[in-house]
């Protein structure tokens, strides 16, 4: 479905105009939009029926009961809610979300099925997404561990928060971006380019076996004669059959 385009609307509070993906009034400071679509997990302008982003029906975000948890950007506590059949937390100050490992991979699985079923979407990562200014190592806020920083995918883009353990930290609009490249078919994308890469190294550890194998026979060398040139031939021959098995 086309990304639908950000619309001028007004503040329910104060009546200033205002850009539907505008997250709170730049004249009262009063809140305009929260996470509420269902599909997309973009945020919704107050009032709206639609995601102004994807088009799908807006979803009520319900509040959930649960532990209290830090926001990994700016440390504040985060609201844990329901948003259609998937429960996360999001920051209202910073708007990022965080995702348990479960539902993070249920939405890839989703949304990669629906891909697969409706053909797959124009739609790509775009750089509209807000980045913070400098790169900062964050914690996640089940273990306060500082998450790594991974490009989804490998090839998406988009460079979210990691901890293997507990879930995902997603700075406002990745999960969105996330979704739009899965949708567009980017997982096959990332296999195939995958797929490419193990060609190349097993090629490469070939050439080098053919390689080690041309200089032994050539020099007459036993097995108790050189160690350390020995050792090395056994380890590309355990490495290539890992690769090939």
């Amino acid at each position: 479905m086309p990304m639908m385009q950000a619309e001028t609307l007004n503040c329910p509070n104060c009546g200033a105009a205002s850009s539907s993906d505008a997250s709170q009034c730049q004249f009262c400071n009063s809140r305009l939009a929260t996470v509420a679509c269902p599909s997309c997990f973009g945020r919704v302008f107050i009032g709206s029926k639609h995601c102004q982003r994807c088009g799908a029906a807006a979803a009520v975000a319900e509040s959930v009961e649960a532990e209290p948890r830090p926001c990994p950007r700016c440390r504040t506590e985060m609201d844990s809610v329901l948003i259609g059949a998937t429960t996360l937390r999001q920051c209202l100050k910073c708007d990022g979300l965080w995702v348990d490992v479960r539902s993070f991979e249920k939405i890839c699985a989703d949304h990669e099925q629906q891909s697969a079923v409706l053909g797959a979407a124009s739609n790509m990562p775009s750089d509209s997404a807000s980045k913070p200014n400098k790169v900062r190592y964050v914690p996640c806020p089940e273990c306060a561990q500082l998450m790594n920083r991974l490009n989804f995918a490998r090839c998406s883009g988009v460079v979210v928060d990691v901890c293997k353990r507990h879930g995902t930290w997603f700075d406002r609009d990745e999960l969105t971006a996330i979704i739009e490249f899965v949708r567009g078919g980017g997982m096959n994308s990332a296999r195939a380019k995958e797929r490419l890469e193990i060609a190349e190294e097993r090629a490469r550890l070939r050439q080098e076996q053919r390689t080690l194998d041309m200089r032994q026979s050539g020099s007459g060398i036993g097995m108790g004669d050189d160690d350390h040139r020995v050792s090395g031939i056994a380890s590309a021959r355990d490495l290539l059959k890992f690769l090939l098995d």
